[in-house]
């Protein structure tokens, strides 16, 4: 049974800055957010055709036509913006997904985030730092490789970022018996760092990446899982 108070999700395209392959993917990211009220598509007239039709079309997203009045000005930034903020005052959303990789929107993610939106990013590699932080957490879009690519499989090089270990110390202090469970964990992370995942350290889930830290112990209870520092788990016994 779907629950009547999920949140109500607001899926805004700058289709002028991404492809439309990235729409898809958009929605299998939010649908764990809540439901998907808003969909709406901004660009200008070159942009909203072709592929941007076809596919605004088959996702049901209302496009968004926004004619450029003078050469090099983006009309259509502004009237996402504006949608975004009149959504929040008439109360249709409370989350948010900008679907973009254009910087000029953290502002918008900031002042959504002040009247406390959930705001998530939904980008590709090039998104700056300045727009992944200004989001609760962002969703790195990776175009589908070619064939070629296909043929010769890369590896993400493992690694341990210490701020792992700096979190658990810290989380650990105000946890019951200095245990902090990974649901915590996770979460913190993510908001310290809203790119954080660890499939970019080469990792397919956060407990095998706790696994490889020789400072880390973790232990199971029931379903749950639990990390502390090495040296007070020692202490302990």
């Amino acid at each position: 049974m779907l629950d009547n108070q999920e949140d109500r999700v607001a899926v805004l395209v700058d289709c002028d800055n991404t492809s439309p392959e990235i729409l898809e993917y958009a929605l299998r990211v939010v649908a764990q957010f809540g439901r998907v009220v808003v969909r709406r598509g901004y660009g200008n007239h070159a942009t909203l055709a072709n592929k941007w039709q076809e596919a605004l079309v088959r996702l049901a997203f209302t496009p968004c036509l926004q004619y450029q009045y003078a050469s090099g000005k983006n009309t259509s930034d502004i009237a996402l913006a504006l949608d975004a903020l009149e959504d929040l005052f008439d109360h249709r959303a409370e989350t948010y997904c900008l679907v973009t990789s254009d910087s000029d929107f953290a502002y918008l993610c900031r002042k959504l985030r002040e009247r406390g939106s959930m705001v998530y990013i939904v980008g590709e590699k090039k998104t700056p730092d300045a727009l992944r932080n200004a989001s609760d957490q962002f969703f790195e879009y990776q175009p589908p490789e070619s064939e070629s690519i296909k043929a010769q499989p890369s590896k993400v090089k493992k690694q341990r970022p210490k701020a792992l270990v700096d979190a658990v110390s810290l989380l650990a202090a105000d946890a019951s018996e200095d245990w902090v469970g990974l649901p915590v964990l996770g979460q913190y992370m993510r908001r310290t760092n809203p790119g954080f995942s660890p499939q970019q350290f080469g990792y397919s889930g956060l407990l095998e990446m706790i696994r490889t830290y020789p400072e880390l112990v973790t232990r199971k209870d029931g379903a749950s899982h639990w990390v502390q520092l090495k040296g007070r788990a020692e202490r302990e016994e």
